[in-house]
Parts: structure tokens; sequence; C-alpha cells
């Protein structure tokens, strides 16, 4: 039988890397795979992806070496169920904030005696690799728990949450975790009650043995949080990687209206220069573009980023530091 090495590193304190799936695709799944991270997670909690599609992009995934996951839609069984039986390695767990939905998400995942996972189907040793009997005897050591703790009510009740038997990491969305403290969402933040927030859940999960893991935009962003103690590392998502080299294309071509389709935008050697709802009204070029980088980086937290040839400066989001930083600069 396969071994989940995704599992494996994170249980030997390793860093383990990975990004979001959003396209309904086995295809798109079967060429990110051949990329080089460790597992890709199919966001079906947010993004219109069937059972059917879902399995056919495990197989792709597990083929070509890389461990595939999914976040269901909630923590429920059935939820729970229709990944790791069609042949998911693992699951994310959205918005586990007391200590029975951490519980009801164990109990779910795993067989007994850990669970009450229903033994059943045949995808899920297909793509271990095995038989069915030695994957009902194996399973519990292979398949990876995550429960996202991404409100403030999961930090409040971290050492109950992480004291359950089975949970292999936890996982911050920056920006629910932001949103359900009364800040506005974004990637990543200097406020020192999320950065405070961040900290006890480390700490906590520490003590328990459970990885930290987290949302990032960007592969600087990753070896940031990486140095910070997190392991377990989603870089953006596919959706996201398409539209940004897209976005870089079609503004290198003067093409389109410059509207933003996602959340974010990445830069020519691939770091965000910013995050903001909107990307397009005007654009400045050369005058002031190094002092503008210089500028973020003073932020503190930002990124060493490669400029482009133009920084666009219509309808920077005022909440971010970009946004705040750029109305200091318009005043130079």
């Amino acid at each position: 039988m396969k071994k989940n090495e995704v599992k494996a590193k994170l249980k030997r304190g390793e860093p383990s890397i990975g990004t979001w799936l959003s396209l309904p695709d086995p295809t798109a799944a079967l060429l990110l795979a051949n990329v080089g991270f460790d597992w890709l997670t199919l966001n079906l909690e947010h993004m219109p992806i069937g059972v059917e599609t879902a399995a056919l992009s495990y197989a792709a995934i597990a083929g070509a070496g890389t461990v595939p996951l999914a976040r269901v839609a909630w923590n429920t069984g059935e939820n729970i169920k229709r990944v790791i039986d069609n042949g998911g390695w693992g699951v994310v767990i959205p918005m586990v904030c007391t200590k029975s939905e951490a519980e009801m998400a164990v109990e779910n995942t795993f067989y007994g005696p850990l669970g009450a996972r229903a033994v059943g189907g045949m995808l899920h040793a297909v793509n271990f690799g095995t038989e069915p009997a030695e994957y009902y005897e194996k399973a519990n050591d292979e398949i990876l728990l995550v429960v996202q703790m991404e409100h403030i009510k999961a930090v409040e009740n971290a050492d109950e949450i992480l004291s359950v038997p089975g949970i292999d990491a936890f996982f911050v969305g920056p920006n629910d975790l932001l949103k359900s403290m009364g800040r506005k969402p974004v990637w990543d933040s200097d406020d020192q009650a999320f950065l405070d927030a961040l900290t006890h859940l480390k700490t906590t999960a520490r003590k328990y043995g459970v990885a930290s893991g987290i949302h990032v935009a960007s592969a600087d962003f990753a070896k940031l949080r990486s140095e910070e103690g997190f392991q377990f590392i989603a870089i953006a998502s596919e959706a996201g990687m398409m539209l940004s080299k897209a976005q870089e294309i079609a503004t290198a071509l003067n093409l389109g209206s410059g509207r933003t389709v996602g959340k974010y935008w990445l830069g020519k050697s691939g770091e965000v220069l910013f995050v903001g709802r909107s990307l397009g009204v005007g654009w400045e070029c050369g005058r002031s573009s190094s002092l503008w980088i210089s500028r973020v980086l003073k932020n503190g937290r930002i990124f060493k980023t490669q400029l482009l040839a133009c920084v666009s400066v219509g309808n920077l989001d005022s909440g971010s530091p970009f946004g705040r930083e750029w109305r200091n600069w318009q005043t130079l």
C-alpha cells in the first residue's frame, strides 16, 4: 500500500506545499499533479465540482505521484465519505470551531477504534495501489485530516480542538479569520490581534503534535510562513495562477478593461504586488516605481519582489497595506 508522504512529512516536522484546485476538470488536475507540488486539494466547499469529477481527479492526481485531498463542503459524514471512499487521501474540514466539531471530523474520517467510518467502496484501495483488505487495515495510518481553524471562536477554543486525537494539521484561511475578527479579509495583515491569533494557534498545536497550516498568495509568502513554523502551506489556486499569467499577458498587450477576475494578482516573477478589489483604472509607469516597491517593503512583512514595468495604482483597497502606502505615495 502506498504511503501518504504528506502525512509523513508533517509528522517529521517538515513543510509540505500544495495548492487548491478550483476548476471542475480532471485534465487540469492531472497537468498540475505533474508540476511538483506535494499535494492538491479540490475545493468542494466553494466551487462547482461534482462527485464523479472529483473521483476522476483523485485518480489522476494519485497516478501522477501527488497526494489528492479535498476540502469538503461542510463537516458531515456524507461529505467526508464521498471524498475518502472515492479515492481521496485526506480531507480538509472547514470552519471547525469547537471540540465536538473536531471529534465529529475524526469520527467520520477514520475507521474504528479511532473513528466510526463505514466500510465500503472500491476506489479508495485502487488509488492507494492495494487490495481492499489491506486498505481497511492500514487506512487510518495514511488518511490525512486537516481541520480549518478560520474563526475567532476556533482560536478561543484552540486547546480543546487540538487536543482531539487524530488531527494531523490545522489550517488557517486568513480571509475568514480576519473577517470573524471584524477586520477586512485579506491574504495577510500586520494587525496585532491577527498575528497574536496565529501565534496562539501554532503554540497550542505544537503542544499536541499537530502541524500548523495556512493559505498564502505567493511563493515568497510560502517561504516566509515556513520560516515562521507553518508546515501545511497552500499557495493560491490553479485558477489564480492561470488568471495571473493571463492578466500579465493581456496587460502587456494593452488588452481588455483591466478589471480583476480573481482575488489577487501575481507579478511576472510570481510575487503578489498587492491585494485589492480592482486592478485596473490607470497605470503609472517609470517615475517612482522603485520607490513604490521600497515603501511597500518597509511596511514590514510584505514582499521581496521584482518590479513590473508598470505598477497599477487604480482602485487600490484602502484597507490593505498597499492601499495605505499608495495614499502616502500620492503626496510625494
